[in-house]
């Protein structure tokens, strides 16, 4: 399940049992094909965080393939996952460490660095997301003293490992912002853009350029949560960079008082801090459900996914909505929804575009409840195609990526 964010933090304390990267005999997996479907996917990622498992895997005309090797074993409970945008490496956050895995064929992971951590943190910091641009890893958590934090550190663009030195040092940023506690973090496409969910906090948009010995800005954009006593839990760009979304609690007046925030990426401007930004007609737009945890714009566009909690024991949902766009007006219109397992709290779509893959951390071996479900999508709608444990539960899946 998804605990609150003290919880998270006292999982610190479980910290760094076992070993980095040495295989483990593949756990039973109870598959279910919903439907019967022809298509496969590209490889995919699963972080177990009970387990403290990455699961690997792809779909073969409509069956579930365990890649071999699969699930590896981490060194701690892993909060966060970034796959490089080239497809040949792996990060892994867990409590105090990034670990690097170099992608094989068919996305067998080997573990790098000898299986040491390829960054330390001073303390018990957890990297609560990550994102790779360029000869940049960037990573959000909450620091020692409350403050949210971006790191980008240099990353060699040939080993995937750390390039730190005198020369080349971690850069920095720090915001104090009241009731921050980082949750998500997404990249623009253009790599101009920052963008860090921060619960009660709300969001912060921090200007990035790859290319400068300092890529992350020293000031951020605001957005505040849509109503007092709202979190920002979730946050996704367009593809194309004509929108980015937030997902809160408390965003809308509804029953479903889960809310997704649309706004025009065009409207931050290019300037120092950040514009404030506007929100297009019909946002925000009631999420679907109580706790938006993730956000997937289709690589067509045309679509946005929500995967919504409904509490620790209620079934949860993902919610699509179509985005229509006339001359540089871009409009939300309400969704529909599909059910999915107990807290979903991840989405992905794969790289041959067939499938929306989801995540929930709420499945255990009492509940029957699935781990990963795979939905086939026409015209936006979801149709339920395959069900699947991803270890021997509880797993705790926590996070998905795809390959690109």
């Amino acid at each position: 399940m998804k605990f609150n964010y003290g919880v998270v933090l006292l999982a610190a304390a479980m910290l760094l049992a076992g070993c980095a990267g040495f295989w483990n005999a593949p756990t039973s997996t109870s598959t279910t094909t919903i439907t019967a479907t022809t298509l496969s996917s590209g490889v995919f990622y699963v972080l177990n965080q009970t387990t403290k498992q990455i699961a690997v895997y792809s779909i073969s005309t409509g069956t579930l393939e365990q890649v071999s090797g699969s699930p590896y074993s981490l060194a701690g409970i892993p909060y966060s996952i970034a796959v490089a945008p080239g497809g040949s490496f792996l990060y892994v956050g867990v409590p105090g460490a990034i670990y690097l895995y170099a992608i094989g064929s068919g996305g067998a992971l080997t573990i790098a660095n000898s299986g040491q951590a390829i960054y330390s943190y001073s303390g018990l910091e957890i990297p609560a997301a990550m994102q790779v641009s360029g000869s940049w890893l960037i990573d959000a958590y909450s620091n020692a003293g409350g403050q949210a934090q971006l790191d980008a550190i240099p990353i060699s663009a040939s080993t995937g490992l750390s390039a730190v030195s005198l020369t080349n040092p971690v850069e920095s940023q720090a915001f104090t912002i009241a009731n921050a506690a980082v949750s998500q973090m997404a990249l623009s496409p253009d790599d101009a853009n920052l963008f860090v969910a921060l619960g009660a906090g709300g969001t912060i948009v921090v200007p990035f350029t790859t290319g400068n010995s300092n890529p992350l800005g020293s000031s951020a954009r605001i957005i505040s949560v849509a109503n007092s006593g709202g979190s920002a839990l979730s946050v996704a760009v367009d593809p194309t960079n004509r929108l980015f979304y937030i997902g809160e609690t408390l965003a809308n007046s509804s029953v479903n008082s889960g809310g997704l925030r649309v706004f025009n990426y065009g409207s931050l401007g290019s300037g120092t801090p950040r514009a404030t930004p506007t929100q297009i007609t019909g946002s925000p737009i009631a999420s679907g459900g109580l706790s938006p945890h993730a956000i997937l714009p289709i690589a067509s566009g045309g679509y946005v996914y929500v995967a919504n909690g409904q509490g620790n024991t209620g079934s949860g949902n993902i919610t699509w909505f179509p985005v229509s766009v006339s001359g540089t007006t871009y409009t939300i219109a309400a969704g529909s929804a599909i059910a999915s397992g107990i807290v979903p709290m991840g989405l992905a779509e794969d790289s041959d575009n067939n499938f929306v893959l989801a995540i929930s951390s709420g499945g255990s071996t009492s509940s029957g409840d699935p781990d990963l479900e795979a939905y086939t999508m026409s015209s936006g709608a979801l149709t339920a195609a395959l069900t699947s444990k991803t270890g021997t539960d509880p797993v705790g899946a926590w996070a998905v990526a795809a390959l690109p």
